[in-house]
This record gives structure tokens, C-alpha cells and sequence, in this order.
């Protein structure tokens, strides 16, 4: 009896096993229909379903009938959703990628070391400052470059004119644009104003006058026939026959002391002027404001100069002129360009010459006082060049 139960309970298990194993079979090809062939699940499904396709033969079947085995049509289209469901899953990675792809992050950006040293080297050589001192006989210079590369003021001295030592000639320039017209006019304006004297016959003022005229005209004439742009402001002083002939074209200026009190000599040709605004516009030019400064044509500070071949048609080379004869109460003259009196008054300048070469009117001082006076404008704010010269007029009365 005992054998007989033991039988029937080792069948029943048997049994139970084998429909767990039937149900298992037909579970088995959708859940495992998503994974590839080649996969070592795909593997255990054929030992368990007893297939033995090769991966040609695989590779060769429909997509839709990947696995062997009765499926009823329940089965087919959850198989079919399951598939339709892993192809859109598939289309949309891919998809995905692809804009991943074009949108990769570029490459990272290289950027050379600064090396300030290197870079600005040869510049900041070029800025350094520049200050040289002239010594002459009746006269003492002293010049200091400001902001710009190259320094553009310039000057000239001629003594002892036709052989006279009470005749000579004295120039500060301030060129702008370059050095080009300012080396042009240092060198031959004194010269052409000298020829010009040679061919007068008489000493009458007119006529002194005339050859200034005549050699600032051919100096600016010459100049533009070389085609060079650049321009150059100068003052210059002729003196002859115990007297001061002054010339200025532009913004140097010439400022005389009388027993201590300045005169100036001489005016600024800018825009700030009426008749020099009223001249040009009059000559088919305009003015305009820029910053607080009236510029010809937009551009040019001063309305007359030496060169500037581009503006000659309104910034004209004829210069004012002034006569002044030389008497006892006569000291001597400042003559610089426009980086000292755009910051020192015309008397604040005589006042520091007096202060240094004092009551015994030492000339040896007077060299001090120029570098006092150029120290002065940079002080107080000054990046343009300067330039000043003071003559001493002493030697050049004449004998009653």
C-alpha cells in the first residue's frame, strides 16, 4: 500500500514539472524574442525548445519569426507590438546619436601665453622720454618730448648774418603729421628769408617784411612739390639793424620781457579766432568742434602752417608779422611752441626767468630756467612736446 502512495506522489510531481515545463516553453520565445540571436539567452532557449540553427541560418530568418515553436494568434500580435515597440526604441537611440554627434563640443581653444615683456618692448623704448639742452652764444634751449613716438618739434639758429654779429635769426617749429615738415622748414626757412634779404635794395621796413613773406611762401611751396602730408607751425625772429622782426604761422608764440613785464608778440592762428573762421569759410572750407577744439575741415587744430598739402587750399603759410625796435628796457625773449603756453601764462614764464637768472641777468641761469619752465608744463598736465628758447638781447643794440 505504502509503495502504491509513494508511486502516485512521484507521478503527480512528475506531472506537475512537465506542464511547468510546457508552460515554460511557450513563455520563453516572448520574453526572449528582443535579444539577438547570437546572445548566449538565444543559446539557452534553442537547448530548451531543442533547436539548432546556425548563425547563418538565423541571421537568414524574418525578423518576425526569429524563434521556432506553435504560437497561437494572441502570441503573434504581442510579439508583433513587442517588435514594433523595440524598432522605435531602436530608430529613436539612432536618431539620438546622430544629434549627439553634430553636436559634439569643439575642440578646445589654444591661447598663447601673455608675455607683456615681449609685446611692448620696442615701444615702450620707442616712449622713453627725451630731453636734450642746447647752450649758444646769446641763446639756451632746452626740448622735451611728450607723448608721441617721435619727437616733432624742432629748432633753428642763424648768427652773424652777412658777416654782422648784431644780426640773427631765431626759430622754434612744431610739426605735426611727422618730423618731415618740421626738419624741411628748420632747415631752409631762415636760409630763403636770408636770400630773400640779399636781393633788397633798400632797409625800409616794407621791404624786410616783403622777404619774410617771400621765404615762408617759397619754404612751404618747395616742401609741398615733394607731395609729403605732413605740416609744421614756427615762429621765428629776424633781428636786424637793432630790431625784432616776429613771424609766426600756427600756434608757437614769441613773448618778449620789459623790465619784467611780458609782451607777447605774437598770436595763435586757431579756430578760436573769428577772422581765421570767417577766412576759411569764406574759401569754400568749414569748422567743426571736436572735444572742445575747432579743427579745419574737421581735422587740423590750426588754421595756418608750413606744409599740409591735403588742407593748403584753407590753411595758407603767410605769416603775421611784427616790428618792434629794440630798446634799453628790452631783456629777452621766449620763444616756444605751444606745449609750454597751453599751460604757463606768458608772465608766469617771464616771472620764473627772472627768478633764476636774477637782478644781475646771469645768462648762465637762463638754462635753468628753461628746463624749469618745461618741468612746469608737464606738471601740470602738459603730453605734447616742448620746446623753449630764450634769447637774450643784450648784444644785439646797437651802439649810439
Amino acid at each position: 500500500m505504502l509503495d502504491l502512495q509513494e508511486f502516485l506522489w512521484g507521478f503527480s510531481i512528475l506531472s506537475l514539472l512537465f506542464c511547468s515545463l510546457h508552460g515554460l516553453t511557450k513563455a520563453l520565445p516572448m520574453a526572449l524574442s528582443l535579444y539577438s540571436p547570437s546572445s548566449p539567452i538565444s543559446w539557452v532557449t534553442h537547448m530548451l525548445l531543442g533547436t539548432h540553427n546556425s548563425p547563418s541560418q538565423e541571421s537568414a530568418l524574418p525578423p518576425n519569426n526569429t524563434l521556432h515553436g506553435p504560437q497561437d494568434d494572441t502570441n503573434n500580435s504581442l510579439r508583433d507590438g513587442i517588435f514594433k515597440e523595440a524598432s522605435h526604441s531602436l530608430t529613436m537611440a539612432k536618431s539620438s546619436g546622430a544629434s549627439t554627434k553634430l553636436r559634439k563640443r569643439p575642440g578646445k581653444l589654444v591661447v598663447p601665453e601673455y608675455c607683456p615683456g615681449l609685446e611692448f618692448s620696442k615701444l615702450r623704448k620707442k616712449m622713453e622720454d627725451q630731453e636734450f639742452h642746447v647752450q649758444g652764444r646769446d641763446y639756451c634751449l632746452a626740448t622735451k618730448k611728450g607723448r608721441r613716438e617721435t619727437l616733432e618739434d624742432a629748432y633753428g639758429v642763424m648768427l652773424d648774418i652777412f658777416g654782422d654779429s648784431k644780426q640773427a635769426f631765431f626759430a622754434v617749429v612744431d610739426g605735426h603729421g611727422g618730423r618731415d615738415a618740421a626738419d624741411y622748414v628748420v632747415e631752409h626757412l631762415g636760409k630763403n628769408i636770408i636770400n630773400a634779404l640779399e636781393k633788397i635794395a633798400g632797409e625800409e621796413e616794407k621791404e624786410i617784411e616783403s622777404a619774410i613773406r617771400k621765404g615762408h611762401r617759397r619754404t612751404d611751396e618747395e616742401f609741398l612739390s615733394q607731395g609729403v602730408g605732413s605740416g609744421a607751425c614756427a615762429a621765428s625772429v629776424l633781428v636786424k639793424d637793432g630790431e625784432l622782426h616776429v613771424a609766426n604761422v600756427g600756434d608757437c608764440r614769441v613773448v618778449l620781457s620789459r623790465n619784467g613785464v611780458a609782451t607777447p608778440l605774437t598770436k595763435q592762428h586757431r579756430l578760436c579766432r573769428e577772422e581765421e573762421r570767417l577766412r576759411i569759410e569764406k574759401s569754400g572750407g568749414f569748422v567743426e568742434c571736436k572735444n572742445g577744439v575747432w579743427r579745419v575741415q574737421g581735422s587740423l587744430a590750426v588754421s595756418r602752417a608750413i606744409g599740409d598739402l591735403h588742407l593748403k587750399e584753407w590753411v595758407i603759410s603767410e605769416p603775421e608779422i611784427h616790428r618792434l625796435p629794440l630798446t634799453p628796457d628790452c631783456q629777452f625773449l621766449i620763444m616756444a611752441s605751444d606745449g609750454l603756453w597751453d599751460k604757463v601764462k606768458d608772465q608766469e614764464a617771464v616771472d620764473e626767468v627772472m627768478r633764476e637768472m636774477g637782478e644781475e641777468n646771469n645768462k648762465k641761469e637762463a638754462m635753468k630756467a628753461c628746463k624749469m619752465l618745461l618741468e612746469m608744463s608737464f606738471r601740470r598736465g602738459n603730453m605734447d612736446d616742448v620746446t623753449v628758447m630764450v634769447v637774450q638781447l643784450q648784444h644785439f643794440f646797437l651802439s649810439i
